[in-house]
């Protein structure tokens, strides 16, 4: 074995290495999502080994919460797109409890005209209780806004469909946000589900319905 072929192989080794000493859930997928090699952290999430991951397809182990995301990336995919993707998904910890988190997939590979294969990285948002949750306190217009931006609208188009102002929907977006502490649209989406103030397996998106027992907030008076 030359000393190129050596140098390279002690390289993937510490890669490899480090690659399972990562304390964030890490996994390597092929194109379609099956998974080739992961690391222990992400195996623990899923309640397993390592090993035991290997020929499962990811989005059987954390599924998704807008299907329509997915589509999106298998389209990009398939034109070679090399942009990072994001997924907001659940899954089963643990002793059975169930988590909510982010996917984030970047395409990787030695050239530009080889098949990449998935970097994926699970990032933790929180978890749920085993009863379905319950609407969190929102009132009817959040509750349409959030609606309309899983359902991919802009600030400017959920403006034009409510009735607001661009700061309007701002507003409501920045009260949310501090309210449940998400850093991003993405996140602030996820809670949406989690915590039961959208309807899952809906397309286009639903604010959930008000019920005796958990009504949404009315809006404020005057």
């Amino acid at each position: 074995m030359d000393a190129g072929r050596i140098e390279a192989v002690v390289w993937r080794n510490r890669a490899l290495t480090l690659f399972d000493r990562i304390a964030v859930p890490v996994a390597v997928c092929d194109v379609y999502g099956v998974v080739v090699l992961a690391n222990p952290a992400m195996a623990a999430e899923c309640g397993t080994t390592p090993g035991r991951l290997r020929g499962r397809e990811v989005l059987e182990l954390f599924t998704p919460q807008e299907a329509t995301q997915v589509e999106r990336i298998a389209e990009a995919l398939r034109l070679r797109h090399r942009s990072r993707y994001q997924v907001s998904v659940r899954w089963r910890g643990p002793g059975g409890t169930e988590r909510y988190g982010e996917l984030t997939a970047d395409p990787v590979s030695d050239t530009v005209e080889e098949t990449p294969a998935l970097l994926v990285m699970l990032r933790v948002l929180g978890e749920s209780e085993r009863r379905a949750p319950r609407p969190a306190p929102v009132t009817p217009v959040e509750g349409r806004v959030l609606a309309l931006l899983a359902g991919g609208a802009t600030t400017a188009r959920a403006a034009r469909e409510l009735g607001l102002s661009t700061d309007g929907v701002t507003y409501h977006l920045r009260r949310l946000s501090a309210r449940w502490g998400a850093a991003n649209r993405t996140e602030l989406v996820a809670r949406a589900y989690a915590l039961g103030v959208l309807v899952p397996g809906v397309w286009p998106p639903e604010p959930a319905a008000a019920n005796p027992e958990n009504p949404l907030t009315p809006p404020p008076s005057g």
